[in-house]
């Protein structure tokens, strides 16, 4: 692995520095210059990604996930990286990898995206169709409409120009770099350990640049150093060996649609507080310095609450301060709740009820424990002797680094550096109430690697929800900004 600590440089050496320096700022001017003059090739890349409906969740036709690989592949390769290939495995989404590895001494930086997108969710909802990307004027600007348009076709883009920027004007990247895009992300990664096991040694790493996050608001940059981890249950209630009418037997027969939802909303106080025994006992405690950096950030309630787009006459569920609540406390949410459908609703007794049930897991939190305590709260729950049926869905550790600990604080003020010169706004460090799987095992399969979780996705960006969009003006900031982050890395 590269050492990030500075050797003592004689008089020659520092000559030679300076004169490859001022080369490799050469490069960097004209790998902007690049971008300046071809960011629509790359934006219309990004509109033929967004176009294939590559949904990972059963029940979809996971043929598109194979066209979605391909066409990454053939990305990946345009821009001139090599040895490019659909890692497979048996019952595994095909991962892309492609690599240049043309710099002896240099760091190499693994750089992370994943291809595979959530549900359309109600196509009713949208105001254009999902997987046709349109641009339309919206929060912040011009913005690109379409299901993964950020998360996250839009860290493959930034990879892929980024790379071809170096590659298309001066032949070679100031670094070596590895691109790994994922094919299961959005499913929780569930073959992530057997994969890595295997290909380990193709993937080591000094950096990792993970381009599957948010930026604090339109325009500012941030690098996220926290995630919360997620555990989701599927619960099935169980009545009737068959549907009734409710007219002849409702009032002594139990409803599974009523008794599952009693037991939903045991599941937390009236201000929103997880009752489930065990659980909160599990939340680490924050340090003060975590606390500092959390209250340094500007935050405003009335512009949180209208980010998030809640209806008018609600209020936040105040238990902490918002923001650490969101990054440092877990949630608990009911993702969907089935009984009928409101198509097939008429006056019955439904024989089943389902629902799907997540915990966001603040970093620290064991999954397990969470996933047991829960399930065992839910069985003990179930009213009028019904049968309950559960199955685990995720259950995923949360994940947080110190960007200020000695090993890592100097590649961090790199990226935090060259985040504020493509955006040309101060950059922030910030937590996330989101999941991705990836990182920490990762992380410790890279000995400790740093960690470098940027992104594009904005609070306007709507992402898993419907109308997600992607601020175009971001995509292009993020995009030089990387440029900047290869030169910057290539001097350690």
């Amino acid at each position: 692995m590269f050492a990030l600590a500075a050797l003592p440089l004689s008089m020659t050496n520092k000559v030679q520095l300076a004169m490859t320096n001022e080369k490799e700022n050469m490069s960097s001017d004209k790998a902007i210059d690049y971008i300046e003059n071809n960011f629509d090739t790359y934006l219309t890349q990004l509109k033929d990604l967004v176009k294939i409906p590559s949904v990972s969740f059963a029940g979809f036709d996971h043929s598109t996930i194979d066209k979605s690989a391909d066409c990454v592949a053939t990305l990946l390769n345009d821009c001139g990286l090599e040895n490019v290939q659909k890692l497979t495995m048996p019952g595994v989404f095909p991962y892309v990898y492609g690599e240049h590895l043309h710099k002896p001494g240099k760091p190499t930086i693994l750089l992370y995206a994943h291809h595979d997108v959530q549900p359309p969710g109600r196509e009713e909802i949208w105001d254009t169709t999902p997987f046709e990307p349109v641009e339309k004027e919206g929060p912040g600007g011009m913005r690109l409409y379409g299901r993964g348009s950020a998360d996250d076709k839009a860290g493959v883009c930034v990879h892929v120009a980024s790379i071809a920027a170096f590659i298309k004007t001066v032949g070679e990247l100031p670094v070596n770099v590895k691109v790994l895009i994922e094919g299961e992300e959005e499913i929780g990664s569930p073959n992530l350990f057997t994969f890595l096991e295997k290909h380990k040694e193709l993937l080591q790493a000094d950096v990792m640049v993970l381009t599957d996050c948010a930026n604090y608001d339109s325009g500012v940059p941030s690098l996220t150093t926290s995630l919360r981890g997620m555990v989701g249950i599927d619960i099935e209630v169980k009545a009737l060996n068959n549907t009734i009418h409710s007219g002849l037997w409702s009032g002594p027969v139990p409803d599974s649609g009523m008794a599952l939802s009693k037991m939903l909303a045991d599941l937390v106080d009236e201000n929103g507080k997880i009752t489930v025994p065990g659980i909160l006992e599990e939340i680490p405690e924050l340090s003060s310095e975590e606390l500092d950096a959390i209250n340094a950030i500007p935050f405003d309630e009335k512009k949180f609450i209208e980010q998030s787009g809640m209806v008018s006459s609600s209020v936040l569920k105040h238990q902490s301060h918002p923001l650490i609540q969101l990054w440092r406390y877990p949630s608990l949410t009911v993702c969907a709740v089935q009984a009928s459908s409101k198509a097939q609703a008429g006056n019955v007794l439904n024989d089943t009820a389902w629902a799907k049930v997540s915990v966001r897991l603040a970093p620290g939190m064991n999954a397990e424990k969470v996933k047991n305590a829960l399930m065992q709260h839910l069985k003990d729950s179930v009213p009028w002797g019904l049968e309950i049926n559960m199955e685990e869905e995720c259950s995923v550790e949360g994940w947080m680094t110190n960007p200020f600990e000695e090993k890592q604080a100097k590649i961090f003020q790199i990226a935090k550096e060259t985040l504020e010169k493509g955006y040309d706004k101060e950059c922030v460090y910030i937590g996330c109430g989101a999941t991705i799987p990836f990182v920490k095992p990762f992380a410790k399969a890279l000995n400790g690697a740093p960690a470098l979780l940027v992104g594009i996705e904005d609070p306007y960006t709507n992402a898993h929800g419907e109308n997600e969009s992607l601020l175009i003006s971001d995509l292009k900031k993020a995009i030089l900004s990387q440029i900047y982050l290869f030169e910057e890395i290539s001097k350690l």
